[in-house]
C-alpha cells in the first residue's frame, strides 16, 4: 500500500512525471549531437583559419599543404577575394570571427637552408672533408624566425596546445629532411639516399571484443554519463513529495497507522527504483534504435545489458537515499528543491559526467572519489569499455549500496530525534 501511495502521488502530477521521462532523453541527444564530431577521426565540420604567408618558400608551402589534408583546418587566405594581411588577420582573430591566424614570416625558407648549410659546413670540415666539399656559400648571420599565432581569447588552452605542438612538429619535419638533404650535398654522394622517415612510430593497441576492436564513440561516453544525472535527478521530486506530506499533514496522519516509518521509507524506495530502471531502459533504447537515424553510432549493450542494469539499480539506490535524506531534512519546498538540484549538478560536475576526473587540478581528483555519481559512471566505464566482469563492478557498487544505506539511516535517525523532541 505504502507503494500504491507513491504511484498515485506521482499519477496526479503526470506533467511532472512526463517531464522527469521526457527532458533527460531530450538532455542525451542533443549533448550526444553535439559532442560526436569530438570522437570521430574524420568529420565534415572544419575550423577555418587564417594563413598570411609572407614566405612564399618550401616551408609555407608544407605548412599550408598539411593544414589543408589535416580533417580539422580549412585554410583561409583571402577575404573577400583581398590576400590576408598580418593586421586584417590580427582583428578578425581577435573579435572572434576566427578561432586562429597563422603568420609565416618572409625569408623562412631561404633562411633556414642557409643555417642548416652553415651548421652542416661546420661538422664535415671538422671531420677532415674540406677539400671535397662542394664551394661553400658566404657566411653571414642568420636570424632566428618566429612563426607568429593568433588565437581566439575565447579559445580553450588544450586547442591552443594542439595547435602549437601541431606546427612545431611539422616545421621539425622540414629541418630533419632539410639537413639530411644537405649533408647528401655537401659529401658529394648524389647516389646516397637517406631514409628520412621516422624510425619510431606510435601503435594505439585497444581492447577487442570477439576480435573487434572497442573503439570508443560518444555514444559510450553520453549515455552512461546523463542516465546518471537523470537518475539522481529523481531527488527533486521524491524530496518534494515528502515536504508536500509534512507540510500537507499527510506524514502524521500515516504515523498515526500502525506503521514503522521504515515500510513507508521502503515503498518510496521501491516506486522511484521503478522510475529510475524505466529511465535507464528508455534512454538505452534511444541509444540503440534512435541514434542511427539522427547520424550517431548505435550502443551496443551486446552482453552488457545485465550488468549495466545491477548497476543502474545501485546508482537509483544511492540517488534515493540522498533524496530520502533531503526531504526528511528539508522543511518547505523552496528548501528541499534549489538544494537538490544543485546538490545534483555539483556531485555530476565533480564525478566526472561533465569533465573527465583526470583533466581536473589534483585536489579535485581527490573530492571527485567521493561523489557516487563517479562510482556509477566508473562502473558504467567498466561494464561497456573495459570489457569488465561483475567482480571489476563490486567496489564501486558496494560504495553505491553504502551511500543509500547511510544517507537512508540518517534520515531515519534524524526523524526520530525530531518526533522525540
Amino acid at each position: 500500500m505504502s507503494v500504491y501511495k507513491e504511484f498515485l502521488l506521482l499519477k496526479r502530477d503526470m506533467g511532472g512525471v512526463v517531464t522527469l521521462f521526457l527532458m533527460p532523453l531530450v538532455l542525451i541527444i542533443t549533448v550526444t549531437l553535439i559532442q560526436d564530431s569530438t570522437y570521430k577521426k574524420g568529420n565534415d565540420v572544419k575550423i577555418p583559419i587564417l594563413l598570411v604567408d609572407y614566405d612564399k618558400g618550401n616551408v609555407s608551402k608544407t605548412i599550408f599543404d598539411n593544414l589543408n589534408k589535416s580533417n580539422v583546418f580549412s585554410v583561409v587566405t583571402t577575404i573577400d577575394n583581398t590576400p590576408i594581411t598580418e593586421a586584417v588577420a590580427k582583428e578578425a582573430v581577435f573579435k572572434g570571427k576566427y578561432q586562429l591566424a597563422i603568420i609565416i614570416p618572409s625569408h623562412l625558407s631561404t633562411d633556414l637552408q642557409a643555417k642548416i648549410d652553415q651548421n652542416v659546413q661546420k661538422i664535415v670540415s671538422s671531420l677532415g672533408f674540406a677539400d671535397s666539399l662542394a664551394t661553400k656559400s658566404n657566411a653571414k648571420l642568420v636570424s632566428q624566425k618566429e612563426v607568429k599565432l593568433y588565437f581566439d581569447p575565447a579559445v580553450q588552452l588544450s586547442f591552443k596546445s594542439s595547435v602549437m605542438n601541431g606546427i612545431d612538429k611539422m616545421i621539425s619535419q622540414i629541418e630533419t629532411k632539410s639537413i639530411y638533404t644537405t649533408f647528401q650535398e655537401q659529401l658529394g654522394e648524389d647516389d646516397a639516399k637517406f631514409e628520412q622517415k621516422s624510425f619510431i612510430t606510435f601503435k594505439e593497441i585497444v581492447p577487442k571484443i570477439n576480435n573487434k576492436d572497442i573503439t570508443p564513440n560518444s555514444v559510450q561516453h553520453n549515455v552512461p554519463a546523463w542516465t546518471l544525472f537523470a537518475i539522481f535527478f529523481i531527488v527533486i521530486p521524491l524530496s518534494i513529495n515528502m515536504v508536500k506530506e509534512k507540510t500537507q499533514g499527510t506524514f502524521i496522519r500515516l504515523r498515526t497507522n500502525p506503521v514503522s516509518n521504515k515500510i513507508v521509507l521502503a515503498g518510496k524506495t521501491l516506486m522511484y527504483l521503478i522510475i529510475c530502471l524505466i529511465q535507464f531502459y528508455m534512454m538505452v533504447a534511444v541509444a540503440i534504435f534512435l541514434f542511427p537515424h539522427l547520424g550517431l553510432p548505435s550502443l551496443n549493450v551486446e552482453g552488457h545489458l545485465i550488468l549495466m542494469s545491477i548497476v543502474a539499480l545501485f546508482s537509483g539506490l544511492a540517488a534515493i537515499g540522498f533524496g530520502i535524506l533531503l526531504g526528511t531534512i528539508a522543511k518547505t519546498q523552496e528548501q528541499s528543491a534549489p538544494f537538490g538540484a544543485t546538490a545534483v549538478i555539483i556531485l555530476a560536475a565533480i564525478g566526472g559526467v561533465w569533465v573527465p576526473v583526470f583533466a581536473m587540478p589534483k585536489i579535485m581528483q581527490i573530492v571527485a572519489q567521493s561523489s557516487p555519481m563517479n562510482w556509477g559512471l566508473e562502473a558504467f566505464y567498466d561494464v561497456l569499455l573495459r570489457n569488465g566482469t561483475f567482480w571489476d563492478l563490486v567496489p564501486e557498487l558496494f560504495l553505491l549500496l553504502l551511500f543509500f544505506v547511510v544517507t537512508t539511516t540518517l534520515a531515519l535517525l534524524y526523524d526520530k530525534k525530531k518526533r522525540a523532541v
